[in-house]
């Protein structure tokens, strides 16, 4: 496969000092897969523009070692006409020529940071195909897990005093904040969030809940009304592929329910790609651009998220209101095997189940965004829908060992897909289900008949105990064992209603 690296990809590598902890994991994976590494003539020009001769010329020694595309692909009317509707400035003219050897297909993928690039991408219908190096790395563990060496581990909260403040992955806090180091040693008994791959800190979470009054906010313009809020007080995920930003996002959510907050906000830089990544990660699940907090430090963006129950449910781009969601819908109940569930479920864990099987991270498991497969002929579901999670137990009698677990809002859902790449990319990184399976299994098992996938967002888990196949008959939402539907069981507001007050009224 020939693989496109972006200009700021070759700096990022290239450069004397290290600015993107993930590049190393990038470079690793790109060799494992033995993919051939290519940069474009404009790149090389870029870098011979280096001031220091010293650094030029060491530059120009290492991007040897890259493969250089000999012709520049000729710009269709189509990608000139993205070009005048993006780029301003000539290194967005460039950034399109980049970009025009995936269009043009000289290349199999690019990887870039770059946030004009990738809007360009979606534009021409090629976002599949270039990749930031978050994603790429989450594409390739995905897909490659016999290639994965280490463990990462899942998410874990611990003590700031367990957590060694020397670690190298501090260092681009220490970069942004004088007083960082002070300040993390001051939390020293608060808990915080982490996750280590292969002995090594890659993603560090801390939250703080704001009573309203308690925080004058004079810093921040406009100044916040008082309100309680829950303020993200320090977030960094490195690439690893595994998705952990969006499993930290889940953390954030199910604190601001658990302690009724009106308000998420947090305030960031935007000096280094990692950044505008998790502002543009941010921004995707609901959060808006407040203005400006004035510190010694500089000027940091504010984003805010509104959070009330409350609020008006959007139901077209549920990710914008997560995790409320309208009574309004249609809502369903879905049948998953127990060998699924858990997987997809990770809070969910049954109580009869070894959570020591859980402990490592796994793309699927880390998403708010999961698909369920189908061959269902009932196919009406849509977006803003509600889905309530059944999973079928293993022992028998299955009306005590098969439960209600989990709440989930559809996201959209895709049919008619052009092929089994087609279907295949739709469900991939979000299912545990292997890429043969998804053929054999899915794909071709009724080849007049192709499967559907929904897309929806993990949203609640429901308290322990859960509803049993049992309780269900008592709800008298199912008649007897054998009558709940193979497909989807699609249930009134009252069933749906008084499953819920049910569930809640064993807490």
């Amino acid at each position: 496969m020939k693989v496109l690296l972006d200009t700021n990809i070759v700096i990022h590598r290239e450069a004397n000092k290290i600015y993107n902890l993930d590049i190393g994991q990038l470079f690793n994976w790109l060799d494992k897969l033995k993919y051939d590494k290519y940069i474009h003539p404009l790149t090389i020009e870029e870098l011979n523009r280096y001031k220091d001769p010293n650094s030029l010329k060491t530059m120009n020694i290492k991007i040897e070692s890259y493969n250089q595309l000999k012709y520049q692909a000729p710009l269709s009317d189509i990608i000139k006409q993205v070009s005048q509707k993006v780029d301003i400035q000539e290194n967005d003219l460039n950034d399109t020529q980049i970009l025009n050897e995936v269009f043009e297909n000289r290349v199999d993928i690019l990887i870039s940071e770059d946030k004009k690039i990738h809007t360009k991408a979606k534009l021409l219908g090629i976002g599949d195909r270039v990749f930031r190096i978050q994603t790429f790395l989450e594409k390739a563990t995905a897909e490659n897990p016999e290639l994965v060496k280490h463990k990462v581990l899942a998410v874990k909260k611990v003590d700031f005093a367990e957590v060694d403040l020397r670690d190298s992955f501090f260092d681009s806090f220490r970069h942004d904040y004088a007083e960082f180091d002070r300040w993390f040693n001051s939390k020293a008994e608060q808990p915080c969030y982490v996750c280590y791959s292969d002995n090594q800190l890659t993603a560090f979470l801390f939250i703080k809940i704001e009573k309203a009054g308690e925080e004058s906010y004079s810093e921040i313009t406009p100044v916040f009304k008082p309100k309680k809020r829950l303020k993200i007080g320090t977030l960094k995920v490195t690439g690893n592929g595994y998705k952990i930003g969006e499993r930290f996002l889940k953390t954030i959510f199910d604190n601001a329910l658990l302690f009724k907050v009106d308000e998420i906000y947090v305030t960031i830089f935007d000096k280094r790609s990692e950044q505008e990544q998790l502002i543009e990660m941010l921004e995707e699940w609901g959060f808006k651009k407040h203005g400006i907090k004035t510190t010694q430090n500089g000027d940091e963006l504010v984003y805010v998220r509104e959070f009330s129950k409350n609020l008006p449910v959007n139901i077209e781009n549920p990710k914008l209101t997560f995790p409320f969601f309208s009574r309004e819908t249609d809502k369903y109940l879905i049948r998953i095997e127990p060998q699924y569930h858990t997987e997809l479920f990770p809070d969910s864990i049954n109580t009869r189940e070894d959570k020591a099987k859980y402990t490592e991270n796994e793309p699927h498991r880390n998403r708010i965004s999961k698909v369920y497969i189908s061959h269902s002929p009932d196919r009406g579901l849509k977006s803003g829908d509600i889905v309530l999670i059944y999973r079928i137990g293993e022992t028998t009698p299955k009306t005590y060992s098969s439960t209600v677990t989990t709440i989930c809002i559809v996201e959209s859902v895709k049919n008619n897909f052009k092929d089994f790449d087609d279907f295949f990319n739709s469900c991939n990184r979000r299912t545990m289900i292997s890429k043969e399976d998804l053929k054999t299994k899915w794909w071709d098992k009724f080849p007049k008949y192709k499967p559907f996938v929904i897309n929806f967002l993990y949203a609640h888990s429901l308290p322990t105990p859960k509803p049993t196949l049992s309780d269900l008959i008592k709800l008298k939402i199912f008649a007897d064992p054998m009558s709940l539907p193979k497909g989807f069981a699609k249930l009134t507001n009252d069933q749906f209603n008084d499953l819920i007050n049910f569930a809640y009224s064993k807490k």
